[in-house]
């Protein structure tokens, strides 16, 4: 193993003992609006939206950290009033380590977003709620007792075992958010509050009783146009978990290369960048492709694991399809409408 690699593994695991990381996050958090709050799920112009991500880091100085994320929105109009239902589900799978220590999500959603004002104000409400499963390849570890003579023999069977090698949760979480268009303009925001695993689950694979520590999580969103053809959009999380916490926001500039039709769909092309606060700056540049966007961010790491890193973190790659639907109750039609 090279001084490289071992001092970017001494350095990683002091930082996460100080950190108690315990939920990964996305360069582009905004594409997977269920992981950061389920009180945001459908606000979008739409009836259905659907959106993948894949994140690969420190492939340049260990065994790479794999996550990948699937969403899902279906939003419908309710009742006589202007009200609309979203049923999500959130599917993720994140992979660190030599272990292959893994956890996998599967987190159904479900959001109601209530009409308060005569304007485009909603105030939703969304609870999500599934099974985690952690675990772990133990035929990638290798222990002290399988060196003999001074080498290292994969053939010598080790003394070391383990209770357990996988553990399965349930886990809940519920969020609070506002919506609205700004009267007499074309700019749309939201604001919202959220609480993840506030059942707080045992987490431990060694048989003692640690729990997930609950996640608090503020957010923010805007979209407002400076020209017949452009917007910014700016967006901003910031998330208490453990008595610690992190902040990402950034800004991205939007310039569409043909009108939007109906249904908002157009050619774009979106070019800003976010920061992680004291970790990464992360330019990101995103596609839209009428009903399909594609996105595409490199963390440029500025943590204490620049000695190892050397600034490279990872990069990170998002899809995103959104549509009306031709059904009875589409939002298309309907004079009020959750946005953004």
């Amino acid at each position: 193993m090279s001084i490289k690699k071992i001092l970017f593994l001494i350095t990683a695991h002091i930082l996460v003992l100080q950190l108690c990381a315990q939920d990964f996050t996305l360069s582009q958090f905004y594409e997977m609006p269920m992981l950061r709050n389920p009180a945001i799920a459908g606000i979008f112009t739409g009836d259905l939206r659907v959106q993948a991500a894949y994140r690969n880091q420190w492939a340049s100085v260990t065994t790479p950290y794999k996550t990948m994320a699937l969403s899902g929105e279906l939003k419908k109009h309710v009742g006589f009033g202007d009200d609309y239902i979203t049923i999500g589900l959130q599917v993720s799978n994140d992979v660190a380590g030599d272990l292959n220590f893994g956890v996998l999500q599967l987190l159904p959603a479900v959001n109601y977003m209530k009409s308060v004002n005569q304007g485009n104000g909603y105030l939703s409400a969304g609870f999500m709620a599934g099974l985690v499963q952690y675990k772990f390849d133990p035929t990638k570890a290798t222990f002290n007792d399988q060196w003999q003579n001074g080498q290292f023999n994969p053939n010598n069977y080790s003394s070391q075992s383990f209770q357990s090698t996988s553990l399965s949760y349930f886990d809940a979480s519920f969020g609070l958010a506002f919506s609205n268009t700004i009267e007499g303009t074309s700019t749309n925001y939201y604001t919202g509050i959220a609480y993840y695993h506030f059942n707080k689950p045992t987490s431990s694979l060694i048989g003692d009783d640690s729990k997930l520590l609950p996640r608090f999580v503020l957010n923010a969103g805007l979209s407002t146009p400076t020209g017949y053809s452009d917007n910014i959009y700016a967006y901003g999380d910031y998330i208490i978990q453990g008595g610690n916490n992190q902040t990402l926001l950034g800004l991205m500039y939007s310039h569409a290369m043909e009108e939007s039709n109906e249904e908002g769909d157009k050619y774009a092309i979106n070019i800003g960048g976010f920061y992680r606060w004291s970790d990464a700056f992360i330019p990101t540049v995103k596609l839209e492709l009428r009903k399909i966007s594609l996105g595409l961010s490199y963390d440029i790491n500025v943590s204490k694991l620049t000695v190892a890193s050397q600034t490279k973190g990872g990069f990170e790659i998002t899809a995103s399809y959104k549509s009306f639907l031709n059904i009875r109750n589409t939002s298309l039609y309907q004079s009020k409408c959750p946005k953004f």
